[in-house]
């Protein structure tokens, strides 16, 4: 018994290292941290002197994002999530799960801000909607198609 209990000492030992990396964090706290670079593929995060973490390009926001500097930029301090840590005393952080779910987690690509491109196309599709109708009643008049009137 005295070896099994050694063996379990042993192996909580393991486990704590991952725990000791972050005494003061703890995964699911939010915090503030201010992001010190942005890559395409997510934005670099300190939060204190010891921690630094990654918030992923698909951690950002609850829509598409293709350009991080649409939603933070660097020197911006903005609340974080711990999602993970690593034994590297790096995080993985979200600053869409930081923030309060007050709206749906959709990934829609936001309308264009050209508001004449959806006139054009709208005026495309009555357009092309009456051409058909044209197409459709010559063709029944050559084939010989009519209705006949009582």
């Amino acid at each position: 018994m005295q070896d099994e209990v050694s063996e379990n000492e042993s192996v909580d030992e393991a486990k704590p290292e991952e725990a000791t990396v972050i005494e003061d964090l703890k995964v699911g706290d939010i915090v503030e941290g201010e992001v010190t670079n942005i890559t395409k593929f997510g934005a670099f995060i300190k939060l204190n002197d010891k921690f630094e973490g990654l918030c992923h390009i698909s951690e950002i926001a609850n829509e598409f994002v293709s350009d991080i500097g649409e939603f933070i930029s660097v020197g911006d301090v903005i609340p974080v999530k711990v999602l993970n840590t690593t034994k590297k005393d790096k995080l993985e952080l979200s600053v869409k799960k930081a923030k309060a779910k007050e709206e749906p987690a959709m990934f829609l690509k936001k309308k264009t801000k050209d508001t004449g491109f959806e006139d054009k196309l709208t005026g495309f599709l009555k357009k092309s909607e009456e051409k058909q109708i044209d197409i459709r009643r010559n063709l029944k008049s050559k084939q010989g198609i009519t209705k006949k009137r009582r």
